[in-house]
């Protein structure tokens, strides 16, 4: 029997192939759970219909992403810490404080898109990649300061 898929099945196949399967195993299983519906002429022109447009949202998506990572490139944001006498930082600077730094500038960005092996302990400047989706990329420069 041919189904389409309605979602990615491991071992089968991803979300709105056709694929060919044995009778029982579409009748009893993929459709009563809502994991595939029959390859009829109606569902196939459904099929071409939902690739078009998921294929449009993923090339909007793809431009706001392209557009929040050419207006993050090359930001410069200050973190002001606490230092004590002797120039020993009392903080270190985080993915975290990054994040919420992004925020004040009106940026969504998630923790994990931060790319810092360990956190900042001393003054200086530093540049840090932060990642996006569809493998773009952008690169900010961290300024931690005396402050506080």
């Amino acid at each position: 029997m041919r189904v389409i898929l309605l979602q990615d099945i491991e071992n089968l196949g991803k979300k709105y192939e056709i694929k060919e399967v044995a009778d029982g195993y579409a009748k009893n299983f993929l459709i009563p759970k809502k994991l595939a519906k029959p390859a009829t002429k109606e569902a196939l022109k459904w099929v071409e219909k939902q690739k078009e447009m998921e294929a449009q949202k993923a090339e909007e998506e793809l431009k706001k992403i392209q557009e929040i990572a050419s207006k993050i490139d090359g930001l410069e944001i200050t973190i002001p810490v606490k230092v004590g006498s002797e120039g020993q930082l009392f903080e270190s600077v985080t993915a975290q404080k990054i994040v919420e730094k992004l925020k004040e500038f009106g940026f969504e960005i998630k923790k994990k898109q931060i790319e810092l092996k360990k956190p900042i302990k001393e003054l200086g400047e530093f540049p840090v990649k932060i990642h996006f989706e569809h493998n773009l990329e952008a690169e900010i420069v961290v300024i931690v300061t005396e402050g506080k």
